[in-house]
């Protein structure tokens, strides 16, 4: 039986842990283009109003990054134990990418 999902009291305890689980190269790589996909389909969306693209984002968004931790880092996404951290983390990762504060 695997411990409760540790307790963050913010974001930025939650952060550094996020990272640690985005710790190789090509599970960040997977994360950025599943983001990017998910944030042109949200365009889509706000440009079309068509509901199809919201489905998209989210199958972009989150099969890059759940096949990202199963097929390279070996891990369980933090999506499953902290939401709305992890969303977070995904959106603040892509941007260091961006900006080349972390390694693409």
């Amino acid at each position: 039986m695997s411990d409760p999902a540790p307790r963050y009291a913010s974001f930025a305890d939650f952060y550094p842990f996020y990272l640690r689980e985005h710790s190789q190269r090509t599970t960040r790589r997977l994360h950025f283009v599943g983001t990017s996909l998910a944030l042109l389909c949200l365009l889509e969306l706000v440009m079309t109003g068509d509901l199809s693209w919201l489905v998209l984002a989210l199958v972009f968004g989150y099969g890059f990054a759940w096949a990202a931790h199963m097929l390279v880092e070996k891990n369980r996404p933090a999506t499953f134990r902290h939401p709305l951290y992890s969303l977070m983390g995904d959106f603040r990762m892509f941007w260091e990418m961006l900006t080349c504060k972390i390694a693409f």
